[in-house]
């Protein structure tokens, strides 16, 4: 299913549905940040998504980085809250979504790295070559807000 983003786009179609999702980043011992190439629109992220009826944001957020990454993680921290209005999410199938994002911080426990159907290809990136890769700027947002090693989480 094809994904496009929309930000600040008066030609952006309305949501019709508001997901809560849970984001993380997750660094390696060079400090490099985990990120996935997703399949449905070619753009880096990080891992993260939807939150299920049983499941709470730090356990979406342990499910999603293992679904989409092969690790297992535990969280340490929050980045922040994301919840601008402005960003719109339109799926192929007719959704067109306005997201709720917790991004929290993890560290990894185990598991082995493997890319999922949700993939084309997992790295851990160097913060000074984040700029060069295709990302939409909500999660550029949410990985400088992380470099950044703010007190406070985001609140947005």
């Amino acid at each position: 299913m094809a994904r496009t983003e929309y930000y600040d786009d008066p030609d952006a179609p309305k949501p019709n549905s508001l997901v809560v999702a849970a984001s993380a980043v997750v660094t390696d011992a060079q400090g490099r940040i985990l990120l996935q190439r997703r399949r449905d629109n070619g753009l880096w992220a990080l891992p993260g998504g939807g939150m299920e009826m049983d499941d709470s944001l730090p356990g979406t957020a342990v499910r999603e980085v293992k679904e989409e990454t092969g690790l297992d993680v535990e969280i340490t921290g929050l980045v922040g809250t994301y919840t601008d209005p402005r960003h719109v999410i339109a799926y192929s199938d007719g959704e067109v979504r306005r997201q709720f994002n917790v991004c929290f911080t993890a560290r990894i426990t185990g598991g082995e790295l493997n890319i999922s159907d949700e993939s084309m290809e997992l790295r851990f990136i160097a913060p000074d070559e984040l700029e060069a890769l295709p990302m939409h700027h909500t999660q550029q947002l949410r990985i400088r807000h992380f470099l950044e090693r703010r007190r406070e989480p985001y609140l947005g």
